[in-house]
């Protein structure tokens, strides 16, 4: 029997979840069994039944860089070019976090198990060989990690100010390491000024000026977040912080089991594809549609049912004024299964959408978040969905 056949014989009993246990498969064809593992997420909407939330402690504005500046809307660019460097002042920890021990309580009542990073301060300065920064903060675990089944994959990102983020999760990930976890960590970057693009400005798309991103193929960088996952199929934007090599450094990781998807995207400022581009269920994906050409989606999805996403309803207040995210991150919301998804409690269109869709929202507020770098999302990382890894195409 030759490789191809082999293959496919192994993808059909692994899609076959009435024949075979997949709780214990590790990814690939060809890997042996292994005790079962705390970790195993195939999906963005499998049962959610433990994940790691991003916490506030010693969060600092990033270090000043064109990374950090450009992926920013125009309004927020003047307060984060003063403050950089220096810690989040106390009433904007505070909002968030009433926020974000809400989000959490919604979470815990679904029977959630929750994690939190460890506390690190971020405001300490630290040196690489060609370049120095101070740090940012742990309140958006989808960034810096993937996980894909029962391994933990650590991603290479761009910005300087998040170099040593994962100093806060060790413990964590040493603690699944042991219980039989795979984690793997994608070649450590040198983000020297040989990475990034310094003559950078933002494009002009309307006016058909061509596409232009802040880093370029030096090295291969990635944020995980530019990543979403439907089992064996995986949908991926190159952005401002995800080069070419790091989405063929992933394709050739994951190997022939997986298939991952490139999506253009329209927004001059790429940056997550979790805010232009949203798998709620099987069959259903949620799109923003001014980021992302419908009838240009990989063919693969011409059987699903995509869904618009209605423009965000306008928000007030100051906190939403210096937010790191576009308006769009109203899609930024987080399954918890199949039907109940966690959503803003300010975009009531959007609510009435996914009511009529056939979800059952979950509204909860977390404007406040937004200057510490996403939504709901971005504040979680899945470690457990109870579900085996299929293909739903």
């Amino acid at each position: 029997m030759d490789r191809e056949t082999t293959f496919e014989a192994e993808r059909g009993a692994l899609d076959d979840a009435a024949a075979h246990d997949l709780s214990t498969f590790q990814g690939g064809p060809g890997r042996a069994p292994a005790p079962q593992s705390p970790v195993m997420a195939w999906n963005e909407w499998d049962p959610l039944e433990e994940v790691i939330v991003g916490s506030l402690d010693g969060a600092t504005i990033p270090t000043h860089h064109l990374t950090v500046i450009f992926n920013l809307p125009r309004a927020a660019q003047p307060f984060y070019r003063l403050a950089s460097g220096w810690k989040y002042p106390g009433f904007m920890k505070k909002l968030a976090q009433q926020e974000l021990d809400g989000f959490i309580k919604i979470l815990a009542g679904e029977g959630v198990k929750i994690r939190r990073p460890d506390s690190v301060d971020f405001s300490k300065k630290f040196k690489a060989p060609r370049w120095s920064s101070r740090g940012f903060c742990v309140a958006c675990p989808r960034d810096p990690y993937l996980v894909i089944g029962d391994e933990i994959i650590e991603s290479p990102m761009c910005w300087r100010s998040r170099y040593f983020e994962g100093d806060a999760y060790r413990s964590l990930f040493k603690e699944y390491f042991r219980a039989g976890a795979r984690w793997t960590s994608a070649p450590r970057p040198q983000l020297t000024d040989d990475l990034y693009n310094y003559d950078y400005r933002v494009p002009n798309l309307k006016a058909g000026e061509p596409m232009q991103f802040t880093v370029n193929e030096f090295e291969p960088v990635f944020d995980a977040a530019d990543f979403v996952r439907c089992g064996r199929d995986l949908f991926v934007t190159r952005s401002n912080v995800t080069n070419l090599m790091g989405i063929e450094w992933l394709r050739r990781h994951l190997g022939p089991g997986f298939r991952i998807h490139e999506i253009e995207s329209r927004c001059p400022q790429p940056m997550h594809i979790d805010s232009s581009f949203m798998p709620l269920a099987p069959g259903k994906v949620l799109v923003n549609p001014d980021y992302i050409d419908v009838e240009k989606l990989p063919a693969v999805l011409k059987k699903w049912d995509v869904l618009i996403a209605p423009r965000p309803d306008p928000v007030e207040g100051f906190m939403s004024k210096i937010s790191m995210c576009s308006p769009w991150t109203s899609i930024n919301v987080l399954a918890i299964d199949e039907k109940k998804i966690v959503v803003d409690a300010s975009q009531p269109t959007l609510i009435k959408a996914l009511k009529d869709w056939g979800f059952d929202p979950i509204p909860t507020p977390f404007l406040s978040y937004g200057p510490f770098g996403g939504s709901f999302h971005c504040a979680t990382l899945d470690v457990r969905r109870r579900g085996p890894l299929k293909s739903y195409f």
